[in-house]
């Protein structure tokens, strides 16, 4: 059964048999707390995509989450300092679920797991007191930048934040996340990709 392409939400949608209820309604329900650690990830993966100029939409079950439009495939893993309930202290960040098992709708799910982006990116959010959290001012908000190939040399499927730093060097901050990204893109260059097929 193929699916049917789907417009984008609007969130002024009204939920027939609902009176003054419409689809923003709903996104207030699921999602009032950038705090919360899901809702936060999906935060990352839209600053992301906004910082590369992508116009694809956002895919729930792709290997990766982010894409642009030349096909460079991005993955996105969120931390923070400060959570949605009480803490003692703050959280340690680390990043988990860097290999993953591939999944299409014919085959099903791969039996390894494996890199499946291009380049990945660790996004924090750096704001250290409640009183001054601000998930939406991107100035609180640093991206660390590695290309798969140096993430397959470690060989790992979590790092510790101080692992990312030590690999990734210093931190790329909004303005500059895209072209951080761009320059890490491992792929060979279009023409080298022509040389290859025809030779």
């Amino acid at each position: 059964m193929s699916r049917l392409p789907v417009a984008p939400l609007r969130g002024d949608e009204p939920i027939t048999g609902l009176s003054d209820t419409s689809v923003v309604d709903f996104w207030r329900f699921a999602m009032p707390d950038l705090k919360v650690n899901n809702t936060r990830g999906v935060f990352a993966e839209f600053l992301v995509h906004q910082a590369i100029e992508s116009t694809r939409r956002r895919v729930e079950w792709a290997d990766h989450d982010v894409e642009t439009d030349d096909g460079l495939r991005i993955e996105v893993k969120a931390g923070a300092y400060l959570q949605a309930w009480e803490q003692q202290r703050h959280s340690d960040i680390r990043f988990t679920g860097l290999r993953a098992r591939t999944w299409t709708p014919t085959t099903g799910y791969s039996t390894e797991k494996s890199y499946n982006a291009h380049v990945y990116v660790f996004a924090v959010q750096t704001a250290r007191e409640h009183t001054s959290y601000d998930p939406l001012d991107t100035t609180q908000w640093e991206f660390y930048v590695l290309p798969r190939p140096k993430l397959e040399r470690l060989n790992t499927n979590s790092l510790s934040l101080a692992s990312v730093r030590a690999a990734a060097g210093q931190p790329a901050h909004f303005p500059d996340l895209g072209s951080h990204i761009r320059t890490a893109d491992p792929r060979p260059p279009a023409h080298a990709v022509e040389v290859t097929k025809t030779t």
